[in-house]
């Protein structure tokens, strides 16, 4: 009898060591995306930005110096990230770019983890157009939060509107963190991460947030962080010498009301900068909201946290507001990632594109990565800090098509214009060197890359 009892615990042993051999515990994917965010964070060694959970995260995961978007605007970013296909003239142009649109059938991120047995559910901006691939990505609609971006709370801040409809640019009142949309959004993440603690089903949740998107609408609180007359402007305001006429920057300021201000003015800047740093740790505040939540629950040990800007975003650099060009400032995107299983706080310089992080979290998940996909996984930077995958990014913004490499971002335009500037020795991009003889072999080596790359966008199959 007590041979038998033996017996049969030893089968029951195999037998459970073969289950967990066969079904591995899958790891759940936590989305973060933030629309407009450049780097301009205290982990990215920014000396004023208040930041202190998004830090915390680059400090416990992978934070990426060089990753880049593929297209300046947030609709076009978002349909190329989500897809991991390459941008062309005719896809994914603007902000109205959808999946749907620019390349009906292509499998998105979240429909590939929903079609190997997570439970996807999106809350706020993922994809521009909420509705863009909605039945096939999420396993449940898509839920709003009542309010809009440009929901106020100052009777004051619509007193006047533009053509646009818009009110006044920025507004500071003493209100709860969900008087925004944005504290909504983080309300009903920490709602879902509740009830996955409670089902234990594998999750993939894209948590979506506006701020520090104009108009820079934020608590009173966060406004109160900064100093007004201590933040600093723009080290260079004016237009890149040599730069081709072609070149210009975001006219998206100017659909707000902008009051008593004058937009060349240093208090106008003053404002600006403000505005953006304030709406920069209100979100800070909610992702920190929704990470210890997460900790909270017993799912951070096997979540993958990803925070992703969407573009950049230039703060009266070059007099330039907003993104919407191929300059350095408004493609470069800031990158975290947290996986279970690799190393904390490591620091990477290897090129990466938006498009990179589809394969990326495939592969953390043991899923698949779909054919269409052009973007390359990263993996191996996630425990290696010298490990590269990309030799050049490739970028474009309506006429303009780019690379970036270690050192140069080179831009032609379709009307042959060109730029050309060594990140190397000038890090602001503050003058064009495509005339400088001394760069001819350089350019000329530039050249073919970005052609190969247009090519390789050209070849996706829709």
């Amino acid at each position: 009898m007590r041979k038998f009892a033996l017996l049969l615990t030893v089968l029951a042993s195999a037998l459970s060591l073969k289950a967990a051999v066969a079904e591995p515990v899958r790891p759940n994917v936590l989305f973060i995306a933030i629309d407009d965010l450049r780097p301009e964070l205290g982990c990215y060694g920014d000396p004023v930005a208040q930041t202190p959970h998004l830090d915390k995260l680059a400090g416990e995961g992978a934070l990426f110096e060089r990753a880049y978007c593929q297209v300046a605007v947030c609709g076009a970013s978002r349909a190329s990230m989500m897809t991991g296909i390459l941008p062309t003239k005719t896809r994914f142009v603007d902000y109205l770019a959808t999946v749907d649109g620019d390349a009906p059938g292509a499998a998105t991120l979240a429909q590939v983890f929903k079609e190997a047995g997570y439970t996807t559910l999106v809350n706020g901006k993922i994809f521009h157009n909420s509705r863009d691939t909605a039945e096939r990505s999420w396993s449940e609609k898509p839920r709003g939060t009542g309010l809009n971006h440009r929901t106020s709370h100052d009777p004051q801040t619509n007193q006047t509107t533009t053509q646009q409809g818009n009110g006044l640019f920025f507004e500071c009142v003493a209100v709860p963190d969900d008087a925004y949309t944005d504290g909504r959004v983080a309300a009903r993440t920490i709602e879902d991460l509740r009830r996955f603690k409670d089902s234990g089903e594998p999750f993939f949740i894209g948590c979506g947030f506006i701020r520090p998107h104009l108009p820079f609408y934020a608590p009173k609180k966060y406004w109160d962080l900064y100093d007004a007359n201590a933040i600093p402007l723009a080290s260079y305001r004016d237009r890149p010498r040599n730069a081709p006429d072609a070149l210009s920057g975001s006219g998206e300021y100017r659909t707000y009301f902008l009051g008593d201000y004058d937009a060349q003015s240093e208090a106008f800047h003053r404002k600006m900068r403000h505005g953006y740093l304030a709406s920069t740790s209100y979100v800070d505040k909610l992702v920190g909201d929704v990470l210890n939540e997460l900790d909270a629950l017993g799912l951070a040990d096997n979540t993958i946290v990803v925070v992703w800007g969407d573009h950049g975003f230039h703060l009266g650099e070059y007099n330039f507001w907003g993104k919407h060009n191929t300059m350095h400032l408004a493609t470069r995107i800031p990158l975290i990632v947290k996986a279970p299983g690799k190393l904390q706080g490591l620091r990477s310089e290897a090129l990466i594109s938006s498009v990179d992080i589809f394969p990326t979290l495939c592969a953390l998940a043991g899923i698949e990565t779909p054919a269409s996909v052009q973007g390359k996984s990263f993996v191996a930077s996630l425990s290696d800090k010298d490990a590269t995958s990309n030799a050049v990014v490739y970028t474009r913004f309506k006429s303009a098509d780019a690379i970036v490499t270690p050192r140069f971002n080179y831009t032609r335009y379709e009307n042959g214009e060109e730029m050309l500037y060594d990140l190397k020795i000038d890090p602001g991009e503050t003058l064009n060197r495509v005339s400088n003889p001394e760069y001819k072999a350089t350019l000329a080596k530039l050249r073919i890359l970005l052609q190969e790359q247009i090519e390789i966008a050209e070849s996706a199959p829709f």
